[in-house]
């Protein structure tokens, strides 16, 4: 079982692949990083040797991910709305960041559709 970064990556999976388990490593960083340590992207974690684990390791300690990603990101959302601004205001509502149309839509941002009932006429 190779374990980098705390993370536990799956043993079946090219390891290309296997390296996107891991939060802030997308294919294109996985792709650099193999580049880099010389490891061969075509084969599967659990025919790495120790050596190419440890490569592995080394190289994505130059990164910033997980925890430490996970929390730089909660603090920068965290500042926004501690200054009020209107991209801090609209994620503590859960409504779209970004200028989308809410009237209709935004049902992942919004939630689920509350029913209301009907009005006597």
């Amino acid at each position: 079982m190779a374990r980098i970064a705390g993370i536990d990556i799956p043993r079946e999976k090219r390891v290309e692949i296997a390296l996107t388990y891991i939060y802030g490593i997308g294919l294109t960083r996985a792709q650099n990083i193999l580049s880099s340590t010389g490891v061969n992207p075509d084969i599967r974690v659990k025919d790495l040797d120790d050596g190419d684990v440890q490569k592995l390791r080394m190289a994505t300690e130059a990164f910033t991910i997980e925890g430490d990603l996970r929390r730089q990101e909660g603090m920068a959302l965290k500042r926004l709305q501690d200054i009020g601004c209107l991209r801090g205001r609209r994620h503590r509502m859960s409504l779209p960041v970004r200028g989308q149309r809410t009237r209709t839509n935004a049902r992942t941002r919004r939630g689920s559709r509350k029913t209301v009932a009907g009005r006597k006429k």
